[in-house]
């Protein structure tokens, strides 16, 4: 059973933070921690925060081996945007969209070779 845990409307844009999802998607939990703190993006920081509330969520439910907990899941889905209005030349507007994103991790023990996985039905 994966221990998640998830960021709503955080105020960066989706984009800025999916390179960095893929980065640690898949490597162990200790692994993806290093890696973040080494990283100089504002996404990272965010995403660091995120991957460890769902390590504490695995500690707090009592999972076995935190120690070798993998990233199995790291989504970073869009959210909804604030609008604005900039003034431009000859009475034009454009649109200016703060966006904000939604940041989803999930933490599990890694599966064992030779051992086939369950399919989401």
């Amino acid at each position: 059973m994966p221990y998640s845990a998830t960021h709503r409307f955080a105020k960066i844009s989706a984009r800025k933070v999916r390179s960095l999802a893929t980065m640690i998607r898949g490597k162990h939990a200790d692994t993806a921690l290093a890696l973040l703190s080494a990283m100089p993006h504002r996404g990272a920081k965010l995403l660091r925060k995120v991957l460890k509330s769902a390590l504490g969520n695995a500690e707090d439910r009592r999972a076995p081996n935190i120690n070798k907990m993998v990233v199995v899941e790291a989504r970073i889905d869009g959210g909804p945007m604030f609008k604005r209005i900039r003034p431009r030349a000859r009475g034009m507007a454009y649109m200016i969209k703060k966006r904000m994103a939604h940041i989803h991790v999930a933490v599990d023990a890694p599966a064992k070779r030779g051992e086939p996985q369950k399919s989401k039905e």
